[in-house]
Order: structure tokens, then sequence, then C-alpha cells
């Protein structure tokens, strides 16, 4: 009996432009580049896979992974090619045969990061498909990121083991890397700052192959057994360095690859029994939402993400949620609710400003709650004029406390941010002081999202382009912009 087609992977094959054949051929040959010289696709089998839902054994579902990976300039994984088998067949879970929620995850972060290093290396990064909302977390995550009944698969004993059509063999990554003892853990924790530091003085992408890099590096250890708190702290580092590749994805306008690491941190955490840190994970994929001006999408994202963290997270986690959260109100043009959400953050960060914070919140400071409470009243003054004056007074003491080495692309966003509330405000003197201030500095950066502010803020000028002094701004803003993001005349 026929199978349901497999719509994913239709939907991609769409867009290549490939005939069945075409795809047959690619597999053939990208296989044996992989020294596997016993395959022999051909278009009959292709018809299945796409008609007909039949799955391929291993390793054709990776080799898919990598020809569509080139073809399409972004990075797709066998889960969206809706090959990845997520449950072993009735007679191997009848003999008590499972694969662990913790190998699902391993196994979808080394197959992530590798394809995203495949495409880095062949230098053809480009944007991603449309954002999903909460759509993009999976139901296991977030079931438990609600709160409901989750069950789980045990732990059996011996090596990892996957399924591949009815055999199983251990999982492992390109190469088999050991486990890893507690000083490789602890340069791991530690690799994870400096590659922070990085991120924060010259956005993403300088660092973002590099990350990718470490992080399927831990992909791979986490194949192998630890004991449980050297695995626990293993897989906080996983969801570090998740976090901050997604952060880099999106500081250089891979959205859809910045999506899916934001989730997969998630996941990481909660292997971890880290719930604030999966909240938080998942505030970074509403902020994304946030800057595309998706803010009710962003607002449910939010709802999981406080769930997801729990009642016992630190005050701090929760100032830091409120700031997102009320930047979805403000998106909203919801005054009260900002008002009343950014009342709060304050409270709550004062509660324990002297207390060690995990290293994930770190940078949550003083200088990062005046920055998000800056943006947030910029966003609301498109809609209430009066969030202008409260915008202005949050960029001064944010810009006060950032005034130092290390903070560069977020002090060309606050100059970006800055301007964009005087040109709302309607003081073009002041607006084109900070956006010259930008100018001189944006190109120490790698940041799209830095040119993006710039673009946004560059409309908000339009209606001074009478102004001789104002079209000459416009103009050097065209000519500071790349091509690719250059705002329209």
């Amino acid at each position: 009996m026929s199978k349901e087609p497999n719509t994913r992977l239709a939907d991609l094959f769409a867009l290549t432009g490939w005939s069945k054949g075409e795809l047959a051929r690619l597999v053939n040959r990208r296989g044996a580049a992989m020294g596997q010289q016993q395959l022999s696709t051909d278009t009959s089998r292709v018809r299945r896979w796409i008609e007909q839902g039949e799955v391929p054994r291993d390793p054709v579902p990776r080799v898919l992974a990598a020809v569509f990976t080139e073809r399409l300039g972004r990075v797709i994984s066998i889960e969206d090619l809706g090959l990845a088998r997520h449950r072993r067949p009735a007679s191997a879970l009848a003999q008590g045969a499972t694969v662990a929620e913790p190998e699902r995850t391993a196994e979808i972060l080394a197959d992530f990061t590798g394809m995203d290093l495949m495409l880095n290396r062949r230098g053809q990064a480009v944007g991603g498909p449309t954002l999903l909302g909460a759509s993009a977390v999976p139901d296991s995550l977030y079931s438990w990121l609600s709160g409901e009944s989750v069950s789980y698969a045990a732990e059996r004993p011996g090596p990892r083991q996957v399924i591949t059509g009815t055999a199983t063999h251990p999982l492992v990554d390109v190469y088999e890397s050991g486990p890893a003892g507690l000083e490789e853990v602890e340069a791991l924790e530690r690799s994870f700052e400096v590659f922070r530091s990085w991120d924060a003085s010259c956005g993403g992408g300088l660092q973002r192959k590099a990350v990718i890099g470490q992080l399927n590096e831990v992909g791979g250890l986490l194949t192998h057994r630890h004991p449980p708190e050297l695995a626990r702290r293993l897989w906080l580092v996983a969801a570090n360095l998740a976090v901050l590749a997604g952060w880099m994805s999106h500081d250089v306008g891979l959205e859809s690859t910045a999506q899916r690491y934001f989730v997969i941190a998630a996941q990481a955490a909660k292997e971890a029994g880290d719930r604030p840190r999966a909240g938080e994970a998942v505030s970074r994929c509403a902020r994304q939402l946030l800057h595309h001006g998706r803010g009710a999408e962003a607002l449910d994202l939010m709802r999981l993400a406080r769930t997801g963290a729990g009642p016992g997270m630190a005050p701090r986690t929760r100032a830091m949620l409120n700031t997102v959260e009320a930047w979805a109100q403000a998106t909203l043009g919801r005054t009260e609710e900002v008002d009343q959400l950014l009342g709060e953050a304050e409270e709550y960060y004062v509660q324990d400003i002297r207390e060690p914070q995990p290293v994930w919140m770190q940078t949550f400071n003083e200088a990062e709650l005046h920055g998000m409470q800056f943006l947030v009243y910029r966003t609301l003054a498109e809609h209430d004029p009066g969030a202008a004056r409260k915008a202005v007074e949050h960029a001064q003491e944010a810009m006060r406390l950032r005034a130092r080495r290390g903070q560069e692309r977020s002090n060309v966003l606050d100059h970006v941010t800055l301007a964009s509330v005087y040109w709302i405000a309607g003081e073009p003197e002041a607006a084109q002081e900070q956006t010259r201030s930008a100018l001189l500095k944006i190109g120490e950066t790698s940041s799209h999202r830095t040119w993006d502010r710039l673009r946004r803020m560059y409309r908000l000028c339009d209606r001074f382009e009478a102004l001789p002094q104002v079209a000459q701004l416009r103009a050097e803003i065209r000519a500071a912009v790349p091509p690719a993001r250059r705002p329209a005349d």
C-alpha cells in the first residue's frame, strides 16, 4: 500500500529546477565523492521518495542534504527533507530498542552544523525562507517548555545507536571523537566566552564559522557517554554555542538558519535540565521575529519562553524576558503594557544585582537593560510620540555605559536607533549628528542587522529631504550600505 507523499522533499525539489534523473545522478556522484561507491540511485527511486514517502537508507539522506544545501545556498538538513527517522519500526520497538532523546538531539546538532560548515566553505550562504513562528518549535520540545507531560526513551547500556533501515550502527560524526574529560569541557566553556566577546565587538560575520565548527565538535562529543555532571555541562556548552551561532547567523541575515540554531539550543538546554537556559533561547527566536516587525507572533513565543523558563528562574532572567516582551508590545502600540513590563524589569534587575549569574546571562548588565528599554521606547514612539523622550533618556544612559572598547556593534546600533528617535520627534539636526556618528563607525562591524536598522532609519528622514543637508546625508547613507542591502532612493 502506498505511503503519503513527502511534501517537504517535493517542495524543496521544485525549488531546485532539477529533473528526477538529474537528482539521481547528483546523488550517485556526491555519494562516490564521499566514498560510497555502491549507490545506484535512479529516477524510479527518486519518484518513490517524493510521491510515496519512501525513506532511503543511510547514507542517502545525508547525501541528499548535501546536494540540496549546495543547490539552494542555505542549510538543508535531513529533517528539512522529511527523511529523518523519528521512531524505530514496530518490530524494533517490540524488542525494546529505542533511540533516546539526547541521541536524537546530538544527531540533529551534528547533521545541521556539518551542512552549515559545508555551505560556509563554498561561500554560498544566502538569506533563508520566511521565518516560522511558534511552529518552529518541535512538538516534543514545545510540550516540555509548556509543562505538558512528555514521555522519554530510556537510556540503554552500550554505545549510542541510531536506526538506518533495518539495522543499527554507532552514531558518529565525520570522524569519531572520543569522550571528553573535565579539562576539555572547561576549555570548551572558556571558548564560548571568547567567541561571545568577538561577536560583541565585530558582529557575527567574522567568527560564525569558528563557532559552528566548535559546536560541531561538541555534537560529536555528545554521541559518547559521560558521567552525568560532565554530560550536563557539555549540553550547556552546546546550548550556549548554539545560541551564539544563531545570533551570529541572525546578525548576517541568515534568518532560517538562525532560527534553527535557537531551537537546537533550547533542545540542548532541555537535555541539561536547565529550563531558564531553554527559555532564553526561545526568547531569541522572538527577538528575531521582532527585528522583522512580527510582534504578535513574538508574543506567542514569549509566552512559551516564560513558561519554559519555569517558576524558579532568577530575577535577572525575568528582567530580560520582560524587556523582550515589552518590545513585542511596543510593536503593537500598547503603551500601558510596555510601561508595566519595563517597570517590573527594573525591579527584577536590582533584586539580585550582586548575585553571580550563569555565563549566558552575564551580558545582560545595566547597559543592556537600558539599551533594551531604549529600543522598546523607540519602537513605541512610532505609535505614541510621547515615548520618544523616554527613549532618549535610556539611550543616553546605555551609550554612557557602553563607551568602551569591545562594544562596537552596540555603539553603532545605539547611534542609528537614537537617530531614528530624533527623526520621529522632528529634530533633524540631532538626528543628523547621530547618523553621522554611526556612519563613522559602521565599517568596524560585519552586522547586517546594523545595516537593516540604518535602512529603516533612512526611511524616517523622508519628510526632511527638502533640507539640503538631509539630502546630502541620505546620499552618504546609500554609499555606506552594501549594494544588496542599500535603501531605494
